[in-house]
């Protein structure tokens, strides 16, 4: 696919990536035909973006198996270097019923699909079967940015959601290891995990609302008790979803931490850049002073 296809192609879902105009790609056994492959040769997707499956779910889809096969075909890829294996890029669950089933072999379609694609069929047909958690999802987006460098505008347009979810869900991976823990186990919504980025002890609040079983209204409330400051001045207001936005562009760009506090239209703001190392800060003044030149 080149890269002008590939971008005309953003926002259409599955079918634009897999070149066809049926977005559910098990119709591709119609067009292309379908090969059973013996299940030895199919190898996991190391763009999987879901790393936490429902074992209850997992159970009913190795019974359905079991008793009916496999009805929808797996969308593959050949394994660079090795011509009778094949890279699992969407049904990766199917093929784990199937292992458990105790089939030996799984109808396959097979298609030249490259790195970034991978990850993008996968993360769509994840997203559209709604077999994500918040937590994957927003490990997904990051993995576009950083490998692939794709903006949040075009992950948006990729998977059909706004640039302010990317962003808000991209948010979620600031959260502390054992919040997001709660969040990846189901314990936590992605609601519950939103209203928890703001607050000043989200650990606390976390274990709270999963120990009372708080709804995302109550946890909102919560998080939204006013303070016991020593001053009666306003606080900063919160972040816009752009505003995060921009914070992340530069922080992708620069590889550091970047803060951006803005006041109003008349009072302006400030822009903080952190570094830990004199390396960094010697890079810091060094494109600052080359700009231009």
């Amino acid at each position: 696919m080149t890269e002008d296809n590939k971008r005309r192609g953003l926002g259409r879902g599955l079918s634009s990536l897999l070149g066809d105009d049926d977005e559910d790609y098990a119709a591709l056994d119609r067009v292309r035909g379908t090969k059973d492959v013996p299940i030895e040769q199919l190898r996991p997707n190391k763009y999987q973006p879901r790393q936490y499956f429902n074992e209850q779910k997992a159970a009913e889809l190795v019974d359905s198996v079991r008793e009916k096969g496999v009805l929808e075909p797996l969308l593959v890829r050949r394994v660079e270097g090795d011509h009778n294996a094949y890279e699992i890029i969407a049904g990766e669950r199917r093929w784990r019923a199937a292992q458990k089933a105790q089939l030996h072999q799984v109808p396959v379609v097979i298609k030249e699909i490259n790195d970034a694609e991978a990850l993008e069929i996968s993360l769509i047909e994840n997203i559209q079967r709604e077999d994500l958690t918040a937590l994957d999802e927003a490990e997904g987006y990051h993995r576009l940015i950083e490998e692939f460098s794709n903006t949040q505008e075009q992950i948006g347009r990729l998977v059909g959601k706004s640039r302010s979810h990317i962003a808000n869900m991209l948010r979620l991976l600031t959260l502390p290891d054992s919040v997001k823990a709660y969040l990846a186990d189901g314990r936590l919504t992605a609601g519950h995990a939103r209203a928890l980025i703001t607050a000043e002890n989200p650990e606390q609040l976390a274990s709270r609302i999963v120990d009372q079983g708080l709804n995302v209204r109550d946890t909102e409330a919560l998080t939204k008790k006013p303070r016991k400051t020593a001053s009666l001045a306003p606080g900063p207001a919160p972040k816009d979803a752009d505003t995060i936005a921009l914070e992340q562009d530069i922080s992708n760009a620069l590889g550091l931490k970047v803060a951006i506090h803005h006041m109003s239209e008349k009072k302006g703001g400030d822009v903080k850049v952190s570094y830990q190392t004199l390396e960094q800060l010697d890079e810091i003044c060094r494109r600052l002073c080359s700009h231009g030149e």
